[in-house]
């Protein structure tokens, strides 16, 4: 089967590109292809992160395990889109150099049977330039119920001296 894709650039500007790859291939594939999509070298960490239909951001998928015990994330090379990219969880988000931030919205529009004589991964529709730097990000957290200026009345109450290793 042949998935249908469309990678959104996370800006103001419309930025996107329509992608159409195989089912059954890795991530690392998809990923190959978004950077060639884009015109990105490829050298540089990127991950996948599996997300809720309010693009809210669950599970990494990395290009590399950069963790000191090994094996605790699930990588790109081990993971198949047609695993992870369903019509029942479409999303996908994509961060390309963590230096730089660059992010992306990764939506399954169709499946559609192969056609013979067509090579894949292939560009469908490339619509708007990148930028020469990524789009500015505003992190913000969520609210939360817990307020950090009624947790401590007094600072002077602490008696961080008395306590200090």
């Amino acid at each position: 089967m042949i998935y249908k894709i469309r990678i959104i650039l996370d800006a103001e500007e419309d930025i996107f590109r329509d992608l159409e790859i195989e089912a059954h291939n890795s991530l690392e594939d998809f990923h190959n292809a978004i950077t060639q999509a884009f015109g990105f070298l490829g050298n540089e960490m990127a991950s996948f992160y599996t997300c809720n239909d309010e693009w809210q951001q669950e599970e990494e998928i990395a290009l590399f395990d950069m963790s000191e015990s090994g094996s605790d994330v699930r990588l790109m090379n081990e993971s198949f889109l047609e695993d992870i990219m369903t019509q029942d969880n479409p999303k996908l988000i994509y961060v390309y150099d963590f230096m730089n931030m660059w992010t992306f919205f990764v939506e399954l529009a169709d499946i559609e049977e192969k056609e013979d004589g067509r090579s894949y991964p292939n560009v469908l529709f490339s619509f708007g330039e990148l930028p020469e730097t990524p789009p500015e990000k505003n992190f913000e957290a969520e609210n939360s119920a817990f307020d950090f200026d009624d947790t401590f009345e007094n600072y002077d109450d602490l008696d961080f001296d008395e306590n200090w290793n």
